[in-house]
């Protein structure tokens, strides 16, 4: 080896073994030769002597680069002996010049240097490229197999457009490929024919090669070179002829599927069609695992495709007879390999399908052949939608492979259920046929597969839901009024099967509009719901499912159940302690549970059914207290029983939150009049258990999981127990407010928003009482000068500050819009009131957020309102002069200027007009005192023009009644007009 080649061995070198200072130095050392004048030279000699692959490789690469980057700097001496040194290399059956005989990847990237030099020389420089190479391939096998990764090489780099190209690309390969067409594409494709005849006994694998290049090149050749009478026959022969090697077989099938593809006019490719004669191959498909059998699918299924095209586009009459009858013949075999073969071109089907059917919906009346067709696809998707049976352990289960396995199904669902609904409305009955008949295969079919048949058949009942409309939902039109009291009655083998039982109840819910409609049949929907098909389930998941589904039936049913309630609960009743006892228990309280499906719907349930007023007071306080007492006494319990351990604890508390949440969803069916005014009885109950619950917060006032679940608990004794709540309140707040952080305020400001906004003044004292220690908190957690944004504030901590600062807006917002703002003046919160105008007048002006901006401005508005009833008229000794020399300065006038009040905005705009609002108020309350000050101090601060201030002046004076219209459109004008003279020199700071 020279110094080159040993340089550029070592840097390849992947053992490890070789220094990696002198790998740098070798690196190093190619790279400096590749800058040498003479670098091509260097690589084509080396690629005519020496056989090392690593120099081979590197020799190439350079070549490659050094043209793509470098071509238009290289002479004409050096361009021509490239050119005649690749094709020579190219062309060679010399057994000494290595290139050939080497591995693919090499032929593959000498492929590409060809390639590159076709890219700036074919046609112009170098138009006989091709003709200069056909003549060589009588040398052998190397020489064509050479020839043929030269024209993928130039079909992947250049021509394909199964890759994104430039427009420089784009028009490159358009130029080639007219050149190749005028020129050597007859030339090309004889040879192709004449190889693949002289080679398809003695190397299959070169014919199959040739014919892989040759389907590249169909979509762009003359097809007439192709589809003639020489070559069609010859690739049916080769599909067809036993004992022919499989690849050879699957290549010339890929041609004919490409012959079916091309593109033509409707008429011209139907006559293609028929002449091709494709019934020859269609018992091809029954060859088992034959490698054979993808590639005849594929082709049929192409073949299919173009006929339904065919179909969609031919006007004469006899050439849509002509199509249909050709469509006849090929889907049986398409039908066939869907569901018998293992292809990879199902997409393909079922978007064919899909197609098929979308033509079928403009006939009124489907003849039977197109019917056998439509059940056929029926099959196809009950088939494929099936999962297989050696996952079953794994779905029931559900360990890793089973969630895999359900994921993957899901997705390969998605179009085939879209092709069912297609069918459903298109052959309504046929398809509930279908069903119908599939659930009694399915019931009967032997224990190795019934829970794949039966989950599919249920599967297929649920997704023709979403396409039947309400009105034939609840008429139960056609075969739904047989197949769903089918569906409640039947007991499936299989049942206890986690994929069957939930299948099954979401099928039963997603028809509870017949059953509303048909009452008959609500004791089965019960029975399904409430035995070992549903709640009862062995499986938590299906049980937790279940109770999901069964309150949302409830929710449906609640008028219907009336004449059932007394059946209902007494059949409940036998089950509520255990339903107690489960929800409660320790191993039910996992990280499995999610927000929709916990558990405590099963809860909610029951409370809506025994929280109706049909249900007499007796029962009514019976099945309520069988509930509450024994969960009451439960947490009781809790709190008393000290624990020893960590785990113990996290156990208790858990067990704790569990049932809070049970009794909050209980508490969800009694209505705030039934349990305050026609039977406080029940409400008295829900005190007594609220008053309990509250001792957890004492128990444990730092567990934040407990807290949050008492709270949430109050909130809804809020919604349930109206004004009776207040008395409990006291003892609430002060366990709430023990927790400082800003979390635990956000929550606890919520809670007064949801007080606030329920009963307005009627808890004026609690709001009084509670305010001066939220202020105080919250004062001395955030600035009243600053705003919680920018460089280093995208942090956990303060995020909740930013959180908690917009929380307590909003409240101060809520307090002041709902007539409390008089709590701002209390004895205790009066320290506040500076701090507090503070606050909102920098907010108003300068938050980012501009929704929290017009909340302050909203606020300022209603207190002028509040507390200054008219001109030197104030409850707030200073608030009047504040208002006019701070608020409307600032906020009314400079804040609008700032070049970040953005007018095409729209939540800007609604700031705006609640600023337009402010000084209509304003004027309406302080008279001249506000608008001289405006006048003769804010606008001159904004270099405003005299007579722009005094046409303000008059709009303001003249606004009758509401309509601020036209005032808004004049300041607006008016601040545009200052921005324009101050040419963006004004900026608020």
């Amino acid at each position: 080896m020279d110094p080159l080649e040993e340089a550029i061995v070592i840097s390849f070198d992947e053992s490890g073994n070789i220094d990696s200072g002198l790998k740098a130095q070798a690196v190093a050392y190619c790279q400096q030769i590749k800058e040498t004048p003479t670098i091509c030279r260097i690589c084509i000699e080396k690629l005519r002597f020496c056989k090392l692959v690593q120099v081979q490789f590197w020799c190439l690469q350079t070549l490659h680069e050094v043209i793509r980057v470098k071509y238009s700097l290289m002479g004409l001496d050096e361009k021509d002996y490239v050119r005649s040194s690749v094709l020579s290399i190219a062309c060679s059956d010399d057994k000494n010049v290595g290139v050939l005989e080497g591995p693919a990847f090499i032929k593959n990237k000498l492929a590409q240097v060809f390639v590159t030099l076709i890219y700036f020389e074919y046609p112009v420089i170098w138009s006989s490229v091709f003709v200069d190479f056909l003549p060589h391939l009588s040398k052998g096998a190397a020489v064509i197999d050479m020839f043929c990764r030269v024209l993928n090489s130039l079909d992947d780099e250049l021509i394909s457009l199964d890759y994104p190209r430039s427009p420089e690309e784009v028009a490159v390969a358009g130029r080639v490929k007219d050149a190749m067409r005028q020129q050597c594409v007859a030339q090309i494709v004889r040879a192709w024919y004449d190889i693949v005849t002289l080679y398809r006994n003695s190397d299959p694998e070169l014919s199959s090669g040739v014919l892989d290049t040759m389907r590249r090149y169909i979509s762009w050749i003359d097809i007439g070179l192709v589809a003639n009478d020489a070559f069609v026959p010859l690739l049916f022969d080769l599909v067809l002829l036993d004992g022919l090697s499989e690849q050879l077989r699957c290549s010339a099938a890929g041609c004919i599927s490409a012959v079916v593809l091309k593109r033509m006019d409707p008429q011209s490719k139907l006559s293609l069609l028929e002449s091709l004669q494709i019934s020859r191959v269609f018992s091809l498909i029954t060859y088992g695992d034959s490698e054979l059998v993808p590639g005849v699918a594929a082709l049929l299924t192409d073949y299919a495709t173009e006929v339904l095209e065919c179909l969609k586009r031919v006007n004469s009459e006899e050439a849509k007879r002509e199509s249909t009858k050709l469509l006849d013949e090929v889907l049986p075999s398409v039908f066939y390999v869907v569901q018998n073969c293992e292809v990879h071109s199902g997409f393909n089907v079922v978007q064919l399908l899909s197609s098929y059917m979308a033509t079928m919906k403009g006939i009124s009346t489907l003849k039977d052949k197109e019917l056998h067709h439509v059940g056929q696809i029926l099959e196809v998707i009950r088939t494929q939608i099936r999962y297989d049976p050696a996952y079953r352990e794994n779905l029931d289960s559900l360990d890793k492979i089973g969630i895999e396995e359900e994921d993957r199904m899901a997705e390969s669902r998605k179009d085939l259920l879209v092709l069912l609904r297609s069918v459903g409305r298109v052959a309504p009955n046929l398809t509930l046929l279908f069903i119908r008949n599939s659930l009694a295969s399915a019931v009967s079919s032997s224990s190795d597969r019934n829970v794949e048949e039966v989950e599919a058949a249920l599967s297929l009942f649920y997704a023709l839901g979403e396409s039947q409309n309400e009105e034939s939902m609840k008429s139960g039109s056609g075969l739904l009024s047989e197949l769903v009291p089918t569906l409640l009655s039947t007991r499936f083998p299989c049942h206890s099967h986690r994929l069957v039982a939930l299948v099954y109840l979401d099928t039963i819910t997603r028809y509870m509009k017949f059953v509303q409609e048909n009452p008959q049949y609500i004791p089965m929907v019960l029975a399904a719901f409430l035995d070992e098909r549903g709640i009862r389930h062995p499986n938590v998941n299906v049980s937790r499912r279940a109770s999901y589904l069964f309150m949302r039936v409830v929710k449906l049913l609640k008028a219907n159940l009336v004449p059932f309630i007394e059946t209902i609960l007494q059949y409940l009743y036998q089950g509520l302690q255990d339903a107690v006892a489960r929800f409660t228990n320790t191993g039910y309280t996992s990280k499995e549970l999610s927000a929709s499906e916990d558990g405590s719907h099963i809860f909610e349930a029951i409370g809506l059914l025994i929280g109706m007023e049909d249900v007499p007071l007796e029962k009514q306080s019976e099945y309520l207290s069988s509930l509450l007492t024994p969960l009451c006494q439960q947490v009781g319990s809790l709190l008393s029983t000290p624990t020893d351990s960590m785990d113990e604890s996290s156990a208790k508390f858990a067990i704790i939150q569990q049932i809070i949440m049970a009794i909050n969803a209980l508490s969800k069916g009694f209505s705030e009049r039934l349990v305050t005014a026609s039977r406080p009885a029940i409400g008295q109950m829900f005190k007594k258990t609220l008053d309990i619950l509250l001792q957890v917060l004492i128990v444990y006032p730092k567990v934040e999981p407990l807290r949050n679940k008492v709270l949430s608990f109050i909130h809804r004794m809020v919604d349930t127990l109206g004004a009776s709540v207040f008395p409990y309140l006291p003892k609430a707040f002060e366990q709430l407010l023990t927790e400082s952080e800003p979390e635990e305020m956000v929550r606890f400001l919520v809670l007064l928003n949801q007080l606030i906004c329920k009963f307005s003044t009627l808890v004026q004292e609690i709001v009084e009482e509670v305010f001066p220690v939220i202020a105080g908190r919250i004062f001395g957690m955030i600035p009243t000068d600053a705003i919680l944004s920018g460089p280093g504030t995208n942090t956990e901590e303060f995020r909740e500050l930013q959180e908690l600062q917009k929380s307590f807006y909003t409240f101060l917002h809520v307090i002041t819009m709902h007539g409390l703002s008089s709590i701002f003046l209390s004895p205790k919160s009066r320290g506040y009131l500076d701090r507090l105008m503070q606050l909102l007048l920098y907010t108003s002006c300068n938050h980012r957020d501009i929704l929290v901006r017009k909340a302050c401005v909203q606020i300022f508005t209603r207190l002028i309102k509040d507390w200054c009833t008219g001109p030197n008229e104030e409850k707030v000794p200073g608030f009047q002069r504040f208002v006019i020399e701070a608020f409307a300065t600032n906020c009314c006038l400079q804040s609008v200027l700032d070049k970040s009040f953005e007018f095409r905005d729209a939540n800007t705009l609604l700031l705006f007009g609640e600023i337009v609002s402010a000084q209509k108020v304003m004027y309406e309350k302080f008279g001249d005192d506000f608008l001289v000050y405006f006048v003769s101090r804010g606008f001159p601060a904004a270099h405003c023009p005299q007579d722009l201030a005094e046409q303000y002046c008059q709009k303001l004076q003249v606004l009758e009644g509401c309509d601020i219209k036209a005032l808004k459109s004049f300041y607006q004008s008016l601040i545009e007009n200052l921005r324009l003279q101050q040419n963006g020199s004004l900026v608020f700071r």
